[in-house]
């Protein structure tokens, strides 16, 4: 019996959601609060990747991201290969001054 191969993927979420009012504010949280819930991490404030095992994996969470959209603002997803995410560079502009440099402290537990 051949075995196949594991083909992982990358789906992100990309959204904007409007937070006007103290309610859209709530509508925001819970659906970045179920993105985590669901295994997503956040990359930026709006952008939320997670993996997941196969295409078929995939569409079963962007499934479950449709059945929690909020009612207004834009939802994207995206879906990438594990080797299309590996390449992906952090471009890094100047330092702001208001950003400090963390802590050099080793921590050990």
């Amino acid at each position: 019996m051949k075995t196949e191969e594991v083909r992982f993927v990358w789906l992100f979420v990309f959204f904007d959601l409007p937070v006007g009012s103290k309610e859209q504010r709530r509508a925001a949280s819970r659906f970045r609060n179920f993105l985590k819930d669901e295994g997503f991490m956040m990359l930026q404030f709006s952008v939320y990747a997670r993996v997941c095992r196969g295409e078929d994996g995939a569409m079963t969470h962007i499934a479950r991201v449709t059945r929690n959209l909020p009612s207004v603002g834009s939802v994207r997803a995206l879906q990438v290969t594990d080797r299309q995410y590996g390449r992906m560079r952090l471009l890094l502009g100047e330092k702001q001054p208001s950003e400090r440099p963390g802590s050099a402290q080793l921590v050990l537990l």
